[in-house]
């Protein structure tokens, strides 16, 4: 028997799926400038902007189930590293366009089967966030697709940089499929995503566009995991001094 309430899970749920939005989209903002092109400049920094989206419904909603006065501001800038539960993978710096595109795909899968499993939760906030999120992640896994079969499919350099980038970003991808406690309770719930089906998705819809890509996707040779439980690598507490730099000096300015 969990000793986790309904209402404590939702909002752990909940939280973990904003963290993962925001800090991957910073991420993505990090190309601003610097893509490899002008229109895939503004095609990522889209992409950037719809995980920014994603990540306020996510944390408005997380607020409301807490119910101690906090909003989205207070939970994406006001939580100090040890309070972040996103994935590990959502974290690494942007690396080359190799290695973003690599990182980007494997979250744009899951996302994409994951949502899709989520537009039948019996939390009809959560049901909703869903149903107009998938929308977004089908482009985003179309179009990342497409950039993992012309690099991968490309030349012997951007061929080997993409698995270079699938060795690198490999180590994190099973913190994905994880369960515990919190999933436990939503699943029994009706509420959340059973991750043993996302994965079944995952690995199916991975090599199916590998393949297409000249690539192949490895058994990673370890794992990282930690970050739901807040135990992250160094690189979030750079990204979240950068990010949260403006309203820690000027708590609560409003523009």
């Amino acid at each position: 028997m969990s000793d986790l309430t309904q209402q404590e899970a939702l909002f752990t749920y909940t939280l973990r799926l904003a963290d993962n939005a925001l800090i991957l989209g910073h991420r993505l903002s990090e190309w601003c400038g610097h893509g490899p092109f002008l229109e895939e400049d503004i095609g990522v920094i889209n992409t950037a902007l719809d995980l920014l989206g994603r990540c306020r419904m996510l944390y408005s909603y997380a607020g409301e189930v807490e119910g101690k006065g906090r909003d989205e501001d207070d939970l994406a800038f006001h939580r100090d590293e040890r309070e972040f539960t996103n994935y590990l993978l959502m974290e690494q710096p942007k690396g080359d366009f190799a290695y973003t595109t690599i990182r980007q795909f494997y979250a744009d899968v899951w996302n994409l089967h994951f949502y899709t499993e989520l537009c039948n939760s019996k939390d009809e906030t959560l049901a909703a966030i869903a149903r107009k999120v998938v929308k977004e992640c089908r482009y985003h896994f179309r179009h990342n697709a497409e950039w993992v079969k012309r690099l991968g499919d490309g030349t012997e350099e951007s061929h080997q940089r993409m698995n270079d980038a699938i060795a690198e970003a490999s180590r994190f991808v099973n913190e994905m499929f994880e369960m515990d406690e919190v999933d436990q309770v939503m699943v029994d719930a009706g509420v959340g995503v059973d991750l043993n089906v996302v994965k079944e998705k995952w690995i199916a819809s991975v090599d199916q566009v590998f393949a297409d890509a000249t690539l192949q996707r490895p058994e990673p040779e370890y794992d990282r995991s930690g970050g739901r439980k807040g135990l992250h690598t160094e690189q979030l507490g750079f990204l979240l001094a950068e990010m949260q730099y403006v309203q820690r000096c000027h708590p609560g300015l409003q523009w």
